[in-house]
């Protein structure tokens, strides 16, 4: 992850909000074994912010404050092979596929969340995306209602006026594909949660579309985005939300005022929704490259409980930032933002 004084200051700031809590939660690492993970969990510790947990053999000499579990000799690997189990047997999945899969240890972690044995997870260094999402459904879920397991980045820029203070959330650049008028609505939904948690300030949605207000036409993709304004709005009307917004419209005053008079969102959004994959992953990455902002994240949404993703690209920084947060989800009692 790239650096920069928005980025620096928001970091600390969830920093000393972790601190202020005085609750050391217990964040467990699957890949225990990877030097980068051992490092971001020897500063959880020494900075007093979390109690870390990494799957694993120790190192000698283990750092101080970690704990180290090996999966396959731990025993409570029985008690998380039967919640597997249970969670998994509708589906198909043997009380001996379950023990032979809890023994994984982007199982086990997971099952420790869903236990109730750790607080959080952190998890993606080493596996894939595809493979920590999936053990992340498997094992801890969403709750009853909620439909959507989404993601959110964090966008970091030097120039202050534009979002909250140069902050943007973005929704969704590493999940979902293709995502329907409803699906779009959830996601606006579940961000603006975690944009609230983090930013301490109210999420201003904008919903964004090459057309603003009709301006491209009635095309079957700005139809998309005016359906999920309307389902978001049923769902949610507290939420201070609005499209379709081209980006210049949802970001820049002198735009939004010309070319969405009386929004109340053009020229002041803070969460942005782009209508699929592509668009928001393209425009996280040339930002990120060609702006020099700083991509935090992505932040999973939906969950039941605290578990987020890593890039394997990741630093030891970047762990270390992604389990703060963590820590803060856990604190508050909202991983879905």
């Amino acid at each position: 992850m790239a650096v920069n004084e928005t980025s620096i200051a928001f970091l600390n700031r969830q920093i000393e909000r972790v601190r202020q809590a005085g609750s050391r939660k217990r964040i467990v690492f699957p890949e225990g074994f990877d030097p980068r993970v051992l490092e971001a969990a020897a500063r959880l510790a020494r900075e007093g912010l979390a109690e870390p947990i990494l799957l694993g053999k120790p190192p000698e000499p283990a750092p101080h404050g970690v704990k180290f579990i090996q999966p396959e000799t731990s025993p409570q690997l029985s008690k998380y092979a039967a919640i597997y189990h249970e969670r998994r047997r509708a589906r198909g999945v043997t009380a001996v596929e379950a023990a032979e899969i809890a023994r994984r240890p982007e199982y086990f972690g997971h099952l420790m969340v869903s236990a109730g044995d750790a607080d959080g997870s952190v998890c993606g260094a080493v596996y894939t995306s595809r493979d920590t999402l999936r053990a992340m459904l498997h094992c801890i879920g969403t709750p009853p209602k909620v439909r959507l397991v989404t993601s959110l980045f964090v966008l970091a820029v030097r120039n202050r006026q534009y979002g909250h203070n140069g902050l943007l959330g973005v929704c969704d650049a590493s999940t979902v594909i293709d995502p329907s008028s409803v699906e779009l609505a959830d996601m606006a939904i579940a961000a603006a949660g975690l944009v609230k948690l983090l930013f301490e300030t109210e999420p201003i949605v904008a919903l964004l579309s090459y057309s603003t207000k009709g301006s491209g036409g009635r095309h079957k993709n700005v139809e998309k985005v005016v359906e999920a304004l309307r389902v978001a709005k049923s769902r949610a009307p507290e939420l201070i939300i609005d499209g379709e917004l081209q980006a210049d419209t949802a970001l820049v005053p002198a735009v939004g005022a010309s070319k969405a008079p009386g929004s109340p969102v053009a020229g002041r959004a803070n969460t942005l929704v782009f209508p699929n994959l592509d668009s928001a992953n393209i425009a996280v990455k040339m930002v990120e490259r060609l702006g020099d902002a700083a991509a935090i994240g992505p932040f999973v949404l939906g969950l039941s409980k605290p578990a987020n993703d890593l890039s394997r690209g990741c630093s030891a920084d970047d762990i270390f930032s992604t389990a703060v947060i963590t820590c803060l989800q856990a604190i508050e009692g909202r991983p879905s933002g």
